[in-house]
């Protein structure tokens, strides 16, 4: 009997819920980065297999923020667990309890789904009493329809939380065609795959303050052509950004083409240009133009 279902993966930032989404599919289309706040939409990941359809969707991190767009993220990820079948609530192993978590805690109680307690990063720690003390405070907190230890990264135990997903969804038809991966388009993926060498190349001095879309993207049959521009809000880090020489920005179209070329699995030929748009994430223009919505 086949089934297929919706299921959300939720927690706060950098607890690995794109890697998991990741390696779920076996493939990367989720950006992954040590920052928090990588992920700043929602949009799922589509696993298949001869039984079952399961869409995940991966979110932002759940925090407290001061900016417009912190505050987007934060309401965009509680959004969507009201109209999934189940919800992955992650931690981290090496974390003691943490008030925010109990925090999001407090916000599912509102809703009927079940939700699965995931402890990710297993492989970090030693610890195990201690970790054994905090878990049985958030299952105190929270009557959690299952509780799984994992590693992302590794893989370890994903095939057996994988197993357990598909015992809580219900017979159903496949929501999308063969062969999709995600309900965004390539377009968006492409942008995704920029912002994260930005992130991974400029270290502390540009991450939440970078923005990448798309100029131009001709997907012709033996090569894609795309020009993209980075945005910062200020004209510092646009330096950083170029580097010397446009050294920075070479770095980053090289690091990026390659997962691009992986998406579309065809040459691509990328041109990024870098330009400043002040305080551009408590602009509402900007923000909705770049693509987020108010939730609220």
């Amino acid at each position: 009997m086949f089934k297929s279902g919706f299921v959300t993966i939720i927690g706060e930032p950098n607890v690995g819920k794109s890697t998991l989404l990741n390696q779920i599919l076996n493939q990367k289309i989720a950006i992954t980065s040590r920052k928090p706040q990588t992920t700043r939409n929602v949009f799922s990941g589509i696993y298949n297999d001869d039984e079952s359809q399961i869409v995940f969707m991966d979110t932002p991190g759940i925090h407290d923020g001061k900016t417009k767009l912190s505050k987007y993220i934060s309401s965009a990820a509680l959004a969507t667990v009201k109209s999934v079948d189940l919800v992955l609530f992650l931690i981290n192993a090496y974390d003691d309890v943490l008030e925010s978590n109990i925090k999001i805690l407090q916000e599912l109680k509102t809703i009927k789904t079940p939700v699965f307690l995931i402890i990710n990063k297993l492989d970090t720690i030693t610890d195990f009493e201690r970790l054994e003390k905090a878990v049985e405070i958030y299952k105190n907190s929270y009557d959690f329809k299952a509780v799984f230890g994992i590693s992302a990264l590794k893989g370890d135990n994903v095939d057996l939380l994988l197993l357990d997903i598909k015992k809580e969804l219900s017979p159903g038809p496949k929501y999308y065609p063969d062969g999709e991966i995600s309900d965004r388009p390539e377009t968006f993926l492409i942008q995704e795959f920029i912002r994260e060498k930005v992130l991974e190349f400029t270290h502390q001095e540009v991450p939440h303050s970078v923005m990448v879309y798309l100029e131009s993207y001709k997907p012709e049959e033996k090569i894609s052509k795309i020009m993209a521009t980075v945005v910062v809000e200020r004209k510092s880090q646009k330096g950083i950004v170029i580097g010397k020489n446009g050294s920075m920005l070479k770095r980053i179209g090289t690091a990026a083409r390659k997962d691009i070329q992986d998406l579309l699995k065809k040459k691509v030929y990328l041109e990024l240009y870098c330009k400043v748009e002040e305080d551009w994430r408590n602009r509402d223009y900007f923000l909705k133009n770049f693509g987020f919505k108010d939730n609220n």
